[in-house]
Formats: structure tokens, C-alpha cells, sequence
């Protein structure tokens, strides 16, 4: 199996572009992933100023083995076209471009990467905020140059006229769906942000909440969040030694011929194998 299947991305935090200093505190921050901002983060007339540093980032190879990836501004502003330009030959693993709708808006995407020069393997990670794409998700994940679904839950419960409420119940249908259109295209999947800095027990519940929905990790609006998203999307040690075991029994049933291999006596078959 590629390597690539297995890439953490548990924690995956939001850096305003425009903040030097930030940019530079994120060299040392636990993150799998950092998001380069230069759409909500920036303003307007800081814009240009932050695209140019954030691509310095980007090309400096500082970020370890942090995966930094560059936030554009949207399809239809005036900065978008200047931000695909930049960020396509930026050196940064991926373009995060908000509010996809359909897949032409990432056939745009794609062919501007194109005609930057980027490499093949800058990819796409398509933001789902609004109705629209969460109806589109299975189109959008199939999409042979985008591998990140990134939720963007504030967009999207504004969009529903819903409200912020614990538990998620008015946009738990459109994770569900989003979760499944991600896995029917193969990709990767991140849950949306969670705005009370000052609830770490709402965080973390939530955390558990997106892990056993089948999100591959969290987008982060601070650093104090990446301690218990790490946790979250780690396996505990418990889980590793069975893992472990059940790999074991498999390897050794097949070198026997044996066609029933039991762990715990439970029954294993090649999908629990898989999973371990």
C-alpha cells in the first residue's frame, strides 16, 4: 500500500498569512498540516503582501515534515487568479480553495494550476461549505487532482439558517454525506473548526464525535487544539497491540493453511487485517 494512504493529517491548523510572527511560531507547533491563509485571515489590502509570504514559506522547506498547504482567496474575487499563479509554483503540497461548488470549479482550478507550471504533485483540497457542494461531494472527491475534502462548517451552517449547538445535530446529515461522497472518491476528509477557544471539553468531545463519524482529523483555528486532536486521531496503545496480534495471527494461519484465525475470540477476516 502507498505511503500515502497513511499520511496524518489528525491535526490540521489555520496560520493567518499575513502574520509573520505566526508563520514562524508554526515551524515549531505539533501539526500534521499546517493552512497557510489568504482568504478570511488577510485583509483586503494586505492581500498581495501576504501572498508573497506565505509562498516564501511555502519554498523554504523550514516546516519539517509538516504538510503546508497555501489557502487562495475564492473563485470570482479579484485576487483568486493571482493566488493559483503563485501558489502553483510555491512549492506548497496543495491549494486550499474555498467554497467549491461543482466539479468545473475544480476543473478551473486545475487547468489554471496547469498553465502556472505546477507540478503534478501539487494537488487540490476543495473546502465544502455550502449546500450546494455537500449535494455535489461524490462529483467533487472523484476528481483526479484533488485528495482533501476540508469541511467548512461555519460557511455552511450560515448557509442552512441553522444554529451552533452541541452535538452538531442540524448539520450532522451533511457530515454524514460529506463523509461518504469522500470515501467514494477515495479521498481524505477533514472535520471543520471549532470556534470556543475557551471550551477544551466541547472541543474534545467534538474531536471524538468526528473520528467516529470517519473524518481523518480536524482543521485548527489555534495551537491550544492540537494536543487533544493528536490524541483523538491516534490509535491508543491498546489498540496498536491488538492490531498488532491480529496482523500476527493472520500471517501465521496463512503460512499454515488454516482458513479460520480468531483474536480475542472473535473472528478475523481480511477486512479486520485491513483495518489493523
Amino acid at each position: 500500500m502507498a505511503e500515502e494512504t497513511y499520511r496524518p493529517r489528525r491535526s490540521v491548523l489555520y496560520m493567518p498569512g499575513a502574520n509573520e510572527r505566526a508563520l514562524e511560531k508554526a515551524k515549531g507547533l505539533d501539526a500534521d498540516a499546517l493552512i497557510l491563509d489568504l482568504e478570511d485571515a488577510v485583509a483586503p489590502d494586505a492581500k498581495e503582501e501576504a501572498r508573497d509570504r506565505v509562498c516564501a514559506a511555502a519554498s523554504s522547506g523550514e516546516y519539517g515534515s509538516r504538510e503546508v498547504t497555501i489557502r487562495a482567496n475564492g473563485i470570482g474575487t479579484r485576487w483568486h487568479d493571482d493566488d493559483v499563479a503563485a501558489i502553483a509554483t510555491s512549492g506548497a503540497a496543495a491549494i486550499v480553495v474555498p467554497k467549491v461548488d461543482t466539479t468545473e470549479d475544480v476543473d478551473r482550478v486545475a487547468d489554471a494550476l496547469a498553465a502556472a507550471g505546477a507540478p503534478a504533485e501539487l494537488t487540490i483540497w476543495a473546502m465544502i461549505e455550502t449546500p450546494l457542494a455537500v449535494a455535489n461531494v461524490p462529483a467533487i472527491a472523484g476528481h483526479e487532482r484533488l485528495s482533501v475534502l476540508v469541511m467548512g462548517t461555519n460557511d455552511l451552517v450560515k448557509e442552512l439558517h441553522a444554529e451552533f449547538v452541541p452535538g452538531r445535530g442540524p448539520i450532522l446529515t451533511a457530515l454524514s454525506r460529506c463523509v461518504l461522497g469522500a470515501r467514494i472518491g477515495g479521498k481524505v476528509i477533514l472535520d471543520g473548526v471549532f470556534n470556543d477557544l475557551d471550551d477544551a471539553d466541547g472541543f474534545e468531545a467534538e474531536c471524538v464525535q468526528g473520528r467516529d463519524y470517519g473524518f481523518d482529523g480536524k482543521t485548527l483555528i489555534h495551537p491550544k487544539q492540537l494536543e487533544p486532536a493528536n490524541r483523538v486521531w491516534a490509535p491508543t496503545d491498546e489498540q496498536v497491540d491488538r492490531a498488532q496480534r491480529i496482523i500476527a495471527a493472520f500471517e501465521e494461519a496463512e503460512r499454515e493453511g488454516r482458513g479460520v484465525v480468531t483474536v480475542d475470540g472473535r473472528m478475523i477476516e481480511n477486512l479486520h487485517v485491513d483495518q489493523a
